[in-house]
């Protein structure tokens, strides 16, 4: 095995572990390993007989897998993780846990292009085999589609003029690094900066890797393999996600159901077993800052 690379700060990490109810000989999945560090814990809690199925499409994180029997490892995208519990032969889970957030692997490594405080290419894929990359999004797309997902997937008050500005700046030359497209759209930054950037790279990012519909197809298909009590627990950070995640939990669909003609469903099979979604202590965000917009949404199998 490669020298593991360190990826992340495990967020959450005690409350994870309380809330998956773990049990020595059961069966669980990590949606998202990244740097291993909530594998780790779950593989504390489970004894010889107990399996453990993760799950990370980013190539770099097979370093950080552990040489041990009972850790499957499968090098893609979480979407299609009920494939893959059936592929084993996993009769059901007993827990699955997924950490939605970027990790500060991903964010610190300028050459994967996730983060504004580098000058690098314009990447922002999760998984490499992705034909797709930032540069393509904003190079290709329409003016109306740019409008849209700056829109839906940052929630930026001016999109519309921000479009229009990268559709002009393109004609003249391709926009591939950091740097390149934070000077093309400097005139269009409203209020905070940091929070303004934040909120573009964030929508090219979800746009690039597909990340809302990836979880809602996760949600959808990982519940129906889970067990009597089994344990849901899903760590999301922006309200984008969190909106998805709650309205599963709560409703078993998603807000665009209700604009289709499909017929609403009305049996429930999980049920929330926290009031609220739990969120980091004070002492964890000193320790650990990028875990201050963290909310841990848990429910269990009826």
């Amino acid at each position: 095995m490669s020298e593991p690379t360190f990826y992340h700060q495990p967020v959450l990490l005690h409350e994870c572990i309380e809330q998956l109810n773990i049990k020595p000989d059961g069966v669980y999945l990590d949606a998202t390993f990244g740097g291993g560090g909530h594998s780790k814990e779950i593989l504390k809690h489970l004894g010889a007989k107990g399996k453990l199925i993760v799950f990370d499409q980013d190539a770099d994180a097979k370093k950080n897998v552990p040489d041990d029997n009972r850790v499957i490892f499968v090098p893609e995208n979480f979407r299609y993780a009920a494939r893959f519990v059936r592929l084993y032969k996993l009769k059901s889970l007993d827990g699955v846990l997924a950490d939605l957030g970027v990790s500060s692997y991903q964010f610190d490594t300028a050459e994967r292009g996730f983060s504004t405080r580098f000058d690098a290419q314009l990447d922002m894929r999760m998984d490499k085999r992705n034909p797709v990359s930032a540069i393509d999004v904003l190079n290709t797309y329409s003016e109306l589609k740019l409008q849209k997902l700056f829109e839906h997937y940052g929630e930026v008050t001016n999109a519309k003029v921000l479009a229009k500005t990268i559709v002009l700046n393109r004609n003249n030359h391709s926009i591939t690094t950091t740097n390149e497209f934070k000077q093309t759209i400097g005139n269009c930054i409203y209020g905070n900066p940091n929070k303004y950037l934040a909120q573009v790279f964030q929508a090219l990012r979800i746009e690039v890797n597909d990340e809302l519909n990836a979880l809602k197809e996760f949600l959808t298909s990982i519940t129906k393999a889970l067990s009597k009590e089994g344990r849901l627990c899903i760590i999301t950070f922006h309200s984008l996600e969190d909106r998805i995640v709650k309205q599963w939990i709560k409703n078993e669909h998603f807000e665009e159901d209700h604009l289709s003609l499909l017929p609403a469903k009305t049996e429930h099979t999980i049920i929330s077993t926290t009031k609220k979604p739990i969120t980091p202590t004070e002492k964890e965000i000193s320790h650990n800052p990028r875990s201050r917009s963290a909310k841990l949404r848990v429910a269990s199998k009826k």
